[in-house]
């Protein structure tokens, strides 16, 4: 009788596949086995340890305590603040006001205490402000309002602007004293004299270079200054001379006044 040897095959290959089944189950449990143990060996090694750790920590190598140092706390020392240093204001040094001079005793001004003008004489030896004093631009308006040509506003014109060069002379009208010089913020410089008998003439818009200050003595045709162009609220006119003229206080024409 012939033996099968494909059925012999066949049955040697499933005993082998068998056979290394089993000992593939059989290496996994080993493996398992031994990580197992080697986990919990290694957890127990752990905890003895641990429990060595605390022993010795907790026990205690002396009977003397350990001294332990108190606590200091420390605090910043108060910060002094010194007080502000407080300095004097500077000392203002003012000038002394300018002392003007009286006009000697027997020359005072009566025009302010004079209201009568029908008892005022006239000024003596009276002498042209101007060397031409025949062109005049503006003429006294008394109580008419004209307009003016700098500021555009109807006005009274107190004086007369007679035409004149910038730099030409101009010289008092009568004998007097200089009571007050000043630089006017419209008339600009302008020179005051007193006549000591009620009149009183302004001559305004001079230049800075004045040939009297205040207090001087004039005699009738002394020089007191020059045209200038000082005079702002007239600065849309040519060059001129204003010339004003007080009676008892009253504005005059100063036409009339040097032709008397």
């Amino acid at each position: 009788m012939k033996k099968n040897l494909f059925s012999d095959k066949r049955k040697g290959s499933k005993g082998f596949y068998a056979a290394l089944g089993i000992s593939a189950v059989m290496i996994g449990s080993a493996c398992y086995y031994a990580y197992d143990q080697g986990e919990k060996i290694s957890r127990e090694f752990m905890a003895e340890q641990s429990a060595q750790e605390d022993a010795a920590v907790g026990r205690r190598v002396t009977g003397v305590p350990k001294a332990t140092a108190p606590t200091v706390r420390r605090t910043a020392p108060p910060v002094i603040t010194a007080p502000p240093i407080v300095t004097a204001p500077p000392v203002r040094t003012l000038s002394p006001a300018p002392v003007i001079p009286a006009a000697p005793a027997d020359t005072q001004s009566t025009a302010a205490v004079r209201t009568d003008n029908s008892s005022i004489t006239r000024m003596e030896n009276v002498k042209p402000p101007l060397d031409d004093v025949s062109n005049i631009i503006t003429i006294f308006s008394g109580k008419e309002l004209v307009k003016n040509e700098t500021t555009g506003s109807w006005q009274t014109h107190n004086g007369t602007d007679f035409a004149a060069d910038i730099g030409a002379d101009v010289y008092a009208v009568s004998n007097g004293y200089v009571a007050s010089v000043q630089n006017d913020p419209l008339w600009g410089v302008t020179v005051v004299i007193d006549h000591n008998n009620g009149f009183v003439t302004k001559y305004c818009g001079l230049s800075d270079q004045l040939s009297v200050q205040i207090g001087d003595m004039v005699v009738s045709g002394a020089q007191i200054g020059t045209v200038g162009n000082t005079a702002d609220i007239e600065s849309a006119l040519p060059p001129h001379l204003h010339m004003e003229v007080l009676r008892g206080g009253i504005y005059v024409d100063p036409v009339d006044a040097i032709t008397q």
